[in-house]
């Protein structure tokens, strides 16, 4: 009888673990969704108004060059804002050079001189006081000698970044194959290192629900993982890696180029750091409002007819912490959307059963097993870690 007590209790100081770990500090500092296949997805016109989870604010941009109306960029987390905010001002204040050095590079020379010079008085007060503490995540001293290993899931790459460099081989066939030409090569070079990458250690790490945490991975999309996958985190993370390396070009994959060097190339980078978009970006950058919310509460502060959504996986730990939430969320939704919104979602699960009756009724869903050009869509995502994407239309 003690033992399910004992699992309530441990979960709870594992969700307190995320929740700290989640409040208080920048979680994402790249975004971690592909917008290539969003962007296929979403079919953005003129007219499109998008709210969206902000993330780290990457994939706002992308979207900017489809030329949508307006994009709200929402999270409860303000450090993530501030990190859209600095890339705005960035795009508006300063030239592509600089721009690619601080989120390029990860690196500035001159970055708390930019900073202060340019950037800081055109930054909304919560960014302001972000940044004027961790401007100097960008000087290239230190440990963590670039932007992209600092926040949670940065230090995770770190962390990783410092296990690689104990095996000088593997490392080296790690860089090796991220400058492949062909997938065949990718695959030989691959079933070199998959044994000595993700050893019984690595699977160890990978299944602690800390790790996770600092990869803002909640305990209820971990469990979700667990429930429905063989292997469970371990073997789903190796599955995908391994479907990464082997199956998709690695040499355009700029989301595991930055995880695994810290820093982008100019052709292997997002879109809003090329640097013949840049002068597009400015001209529309505007176009984004960044708000610090939840969902409900930016909708009940902003009434109005949006024509799409993007929901990132935000609602895996709703169904699992807070279904009234989850279901305020959706009542929402309904009520701000047009006949024909889009609204686009992933999971962790493999299928998700957490969609409210009332919302079945006005939604009609397909997800990567249901529909053949999802399934398309998914197979080709460069992230490749989410167990299914969701896309929502209105019913006639």
């Amino acid at each position: 009888m003690q033992v399910p007590n004992v699992k309530k209790a441990l979960d709870s100081v594992r969700d307190k673990v995320f929740s700290n770990i989640h409040s208080n500090n920048l979680i994402y500092n790249t975004c971690w969704e592909d917008p290539r296949c969003d962007r296929q997805i979403l079919h953005l016109q003129p007219d499109s108004q998008i709210v969206m989870i902000t993330s780290a604010g990457c994939n706002a941009l992308d979207y900017l060059l489809d030329n949508p109306k307006a994009i709200h960029c929402i999270d409860v987390n303000p450090r993530q804002n501030a990190l859209l905010a600095l890339k705005i001002a960035l795009i508006k204040h300063t030239d592509h050079e600089t721009l690619y050095q601080f989120f390029g590079e990860g690196v500035h020379p001159q970055a708390k001189t930019v900073y202060k010079e340019k950037i800081r008085p055109h930054l909304p007060e919560f960014a302001q006081k972000f940044w004027d503490k961790k401007i100097s995540y960008f000087s290239g001293k230190g440990l963590k000698n670039t932007f992209y290993f600092h926040g949670t899931s940065g230090s995770f790459a770190w962390f990783f970044e410092k296990y690689v460099q104990t095996m000088p081989r593997t490392r080296t066939k790690i860089h090796k194959i991220l400058e492949s030409q062909s997938v065949e090569e990718q695959k030989q070079i691959y079933s070199q290192i998959e044994p000595k990458l993700i050893n019984f250690m690595v699977r160890w790490i990978i299944n602690r629900h800390l790790t996770l945490s600092l990869l803002g991975v909640p305990r209820a999309q971990r469990q979700l993982i667990i429930d429905e996958y063989p292997g469970g985190v371990a073997g789903f993370v190796t599955d995908a890696i391994r479907h990464i390396f082997t199956d998709l070009p690695i040499h355009e994959n700029y989301f595991w180029r930055l995880y695994i060097t810290g820093k982008y190339t100019p052709t292997c980078c997002p879109n809003y750091l090329r640097k013949e978009n840049f002068d597009t970006l400015r001209q529309r950058v505007q176009n984004i409002h960044i708000h610090t919310s939840t969902m409900s509460q930016f909708l009940e502060a902003n009434p109005d007819q949006y024509s799409h959504y993007i929901l990132l996986d935000h609602q895996d730990w709703l169904a699992a912490h807070n279904v009234p939430a989850l279901e305020d969320e959706w009542r929402l939704i309904l009520k701000n959307s047009q006949a024909q919104t889009t609204i686009l979602l992933r999971s962790a699960a493999m299928r998700v059963t957490f969609f409210p009756d009332f919302v079945q009724e006005k939604v009609q869903f397909i997800d990567n097993t249901s529909d053949s050009n999802l399934k398309d869509l998914h197979s080709i995502d460069r992230v490749g870690t989410y167990g299914s994407v969701y896309v929502g239309k209105m019913k006639p």
